[in-house]
């Protein structure tokens, strides 16, 4: 598929939300765009089909009917969970708009770079969308609420992090499931928490090991994703996968 260029701001690459905005668009705008029917999203029958950023546009728009929005949702859900990519892409470029306006109005410790943030909130709607079931007319609160939780977690870890100051050392990650033992480490609940579940098999000790790395000891993603040989996002994804299945283990019914 031949793409048209799209323009791109100097400063974007940094920014993960731009990042996939460029690859919807470049979707949106080939020379083949990616369509979807415009019915979708409006009630004139001579309507064919229409660009995915055309679909976006109106998805947004005040005056598009609830059951509309809740058509055009399940309809991006069910072709990313049948067809793939680039469907994932368009669903999760779907989000965007959405996205900006949340991450806008948080309020983040100074510390905590935007690029995190934006990351969290892709990561958390990219899980959620694998999961979501295409038939649910509300699968798009389920996206945007994955997301909202996600950023919300980080910004706490983040300020727990800013209150500690770099306090007293820790107990060194590689050695988690010994940091309940007796010999004098410094142990917190988090790490207690982390230690259970690795042990109830909810995570393994890897992604144990991850959270407590980034979460609790505040280690850039990027170090972790160099040494491990993964990509960054795949990392981010790949915490916020685990962190759900902790969340769900720790909010089970006793």
């Amino acid at each position: 598929m031949c793409h048209r260029p799209v323009p791109r701001h100097p400063h974007t690459a940094s920014s993960p939300l731009e990042e996939v905005e460029q690859s919807f668009l470049g979707l949106a705008r080939a020379e083949a765009p990616l369509t979807l029917p415009a019915h979708l999203v409006c009630d004139d029958p001579a309507e064919g089909a229409w660009p995915v950023d055309r679909i976006r546009t109106r998805l947004a728009h005040p005056s598009t009917r609830p059951e509309l929005r809740s058509r055009t949702w399940c309809e991006v859900a069910r072709r990313a969970h049948a067809l793939g990519e680039p469907w994932s892409v368009v669903a999760v470029g779907m989000t965007i708009p959405v996205l900006r306006r949340m991450l806008a109005r948080l309020s983040r410790p100074a510390h905590l770079e935007r690029q995190e943030v934006e990351q969290e909130a892709l990561a958390a709607v990219t899980v959620a969308l694998e999961g979501v079931d295409a038939a649910d007319p509300g699968l798009d609160r389920e996206l945007f609420g994955a997301a909202d939780r996600a950023v919300h977690r980080l910004i706490y870890a983040a300020r727990r992090r800013g209150e500690r100051e770099a306090g007293e050392p820790m107990t060194h990650l590689g050695r988690l499931c010994s940091a309940s033992s007796a010999e004098g480490d410094a142990v917190t609940d988090e790490h207690q928490v982390l230690v259970g579940a690795v042990r109830a098999r909810v995570v393994d000790l890897a992604e144990a090991q991850l959270i407590a790395r980034t979460r609790l000891h505040g280690e850039p993603m990027s170090e972790l994703a160099r040494e491990r040989g993964v990509s960054t996002r795949q990392l981010y994804r790949h915490r916020s996968a685990a962190e759900q299945r902790l969340a769900r283990h720790l909010h089970r019914p006793l």
